[in-house]
């Protein structure tokens, strides 16, 4: 075993007995993960670090299964195209493990509640849902999109006006004794980072055709 990997095992485990700062995380991330992220993707990592990192100095802060299924569907989301695609499973294990995350957990409780709310109508997913109304979630970013996904995968979500979808949406955040506005804003945030993901990637596929005619000429 090197003395570089001795260093780094020693230190992981240290600082899994207290809070990581967030340049201990980043530090820690990029040990466990040597590769040079593509710059569309540079952003979307180091935010999610940096709120895995606040999230872990929260006392209040649950890993409650609807955060599992925020993360690791947000990740799913966001990085989508990446290349090369084989890094994708050590990148997320990386931003899990650097904020004290223990990533095959996330993943298991992820796919289970995924399965438990799949082919469910708006009602039964609401139903669901305000069993949760009792279990003191914690607001987050990420739990917020995680309940948004939820609801917006009732298999009668899609057909609904946009206004109908924004009060399912609203109520069953209400149901759950969550801040609605906060809420709103972080699936709106959510929203907006997708759509200007998909328009930079387009950007990027045109900037590519061009040269490569510009080099055929």
């Amino acid at each position: 075993m090197s003395q570089h990997t001795l260093w780094l095992l020693r230190f992981t485990y240290k600082k899994l007995k207290e809070n990581l700062t967030v340049s201990e995380s980043k530090k820690l991330f990029h040990e466990q993960f040597p590769f040079v992220i593509p710059g569309l993707y540079k952003r979307i990592v180091d935010e999610m670090l940096v709120e895995l990192n606040l999230l872990n100095h929260q006392n209040e802060f649950i890993q409650d299964e609807l955060f599992c299924v925020g993360l690791t569907e947000t990740f799913k989301e966001l990085t989508k195209g990446y290349k090369p695609e084989s890094h994708l499973e050590l990148l997320f294990e990386s931003l899990c493990k650097s904020s004290n995350f223990i990533p095959s957990k996330i993943k298991e409780i992820s796919l289970k509640t995924l399965e438990q709310y799949k082919d469910k109508s708006l009602k039964e997913i609401s139903i669901l849902l305000k069993e949760k109304s009792t279990s003191n979630l914690y607001s987050s970013r990420i739990l917020n999109i995680g309940i948004y996904l939820i609801i917006a995968n009732a298999t009668d979500f899609k057909g609904l006006k946009d206004s109908e979808k924004n009060k399912a949406i609203t109520d069953n955040i209400n149901n759950l004794n969550l801040s609605v506005n906060k809420a709103e804003k972080d699936i709106g945030i959510y929203k907006s980072s997708i759509k200007k993901m998909e328009q930079a990637k387009e950007l990027l596929e045109e900037a590519k055709i061009q040269n490569k005619k510009k080099e055929n000429k």
